[in-house]
């Protein structure tokens, strides 16, 4: 079953609210999981350099779409401008390096991935004898969304937006821009909603795109600490169980019914198919007070695994 529900920008184009991440899976994953979620109707795909994996979904794009099984226009892309070129002057150059590497013309969303700056390398970021991440300091968000507004003239992104910004970032773009970003993505979820950047983010016009909907257990590794189990939660497990639901099709039924796009990553088949089944039921208002009573206001993705990075000044958290 397709998405059935698509959020417009102001610009025209439209974003299936349903997509398909890709972070933390690596190539042969990704190859697999990738072939599975187009197969069960994913059209949504988001990406980034600094997963390390854009060659292979290239691929599988390229696959798709030389053997006729869907078109360009069909598909929906998004990739983002990596910490390292967090720059006015190196923002064309990123961009035509994922385009290369996704075997596509254009992308349908190009996002700053963060708001801070680390310098331009080839592999790791650098770091320093304390094993922290060297930071550059310079960080221009007004000359830097310039740059996205040319690769946007340029026809090589149909839609340009931010990631990771907070509300003061995000009203310093808007104060200085010609073209206003179409999309934030951020951390959301049951455990941090982020009710008032949503609210900020709606009455300016900006699309809403929720990362780690579940939870991202899986990256407890790689941050060095343990998160909550979002599935687990007692009063998701109940609600799940009325509706003959999975808690992870509660969890993303509940963003979406707040307006909110989200783009869950799984690389089983099942959970892929189960994810994307959630536009043949809602939720009534008790259900999504109930939800929206979960807030906690905490972040599981803090950048804890950019050891420094909070000496930043454009640190957003």
């Amino acid at each position: 079953m397709a998405c059935k529900m698509d959020l417009a920008f102001e610009n025209g184009h439209k974003m299936p609210a349903l997509g398909f991440g890709t972070w933390r899976a690596p190539d042969d994953e990704v190859e697999k999981a990738l072939n599975e979620a187009l197969e069960a109707g994913y059209r949504h795909i988001d990406c980034a350099p600094v997963y390390l994996n854009e060659p292979t979904i290239g691929r599988v794009l390229k696959q798709w779409i030389d053997s006729g099984r869907v078109t360009r226009d069909e598909l929906f892309i998004v990739t983002k401008l990596p910490p390292h070129g967090t720059r006015a002057s190196t923002v064309e150059k990123f961009l035509k390096r994922s385009l290369t590497d996704l075997a596509l013309d254009y992308v349908d969303l190009y996002l700053v991935h963060v708001p801070f700056t680390v310098p331009e390398v080839d592999g790791p970021f650098l770091t320093d004898d304390n094993g922290e991440i060297v930071l550059e300091t310079t960080t221009d968000h007004v000359s830097l969304w310039k740059s996205m507004e040319a690769i946007a003239d340029a026809g090589l992104a149909r839609s340009i937006g931010l990631s990771n910004f907070n509300q003061r970032q995000i009203q310093r773009v808007l104060d200085n821009c010609r073209i206003k970003p179409a999309n934030l993505q951020i951390e959301n979820h049951i455990y941090l909603q982020q009710q008032a950047l949503v609210k900020f983010c709606k009455a300016n016009g900006i699309t809403v795109t929720a990362y780690s909907p579940l939870g991202s257990k899986g990256i407890e590794k790689l941050l060095n600490r343990e998160v909550p189990d979002l599935l687990d939660n007692p009063v998701v497990k109940r609600i799940a169980q009325r509706h003959g639901k999975t808690p992870a099709q509660i969890l993303l039924r509940h963003l979406l019914q707040r307006g909110i796009a989200t783009i869950p990553k799984s690389t089983n088949a099942n959970r892929l198919r189960e994810n994307i089944s959630v536009f043949d039921f809602e939720l009534p208002d008790g259900d999504m007070t109930e939800l929206n009573g979960l807030d906690q206001d905490a972040r599981i993705c803090d950048f804890g695994f950019f050891p420094g990075i909070t000496k930043h000044p454009e640190f957003p958290f």
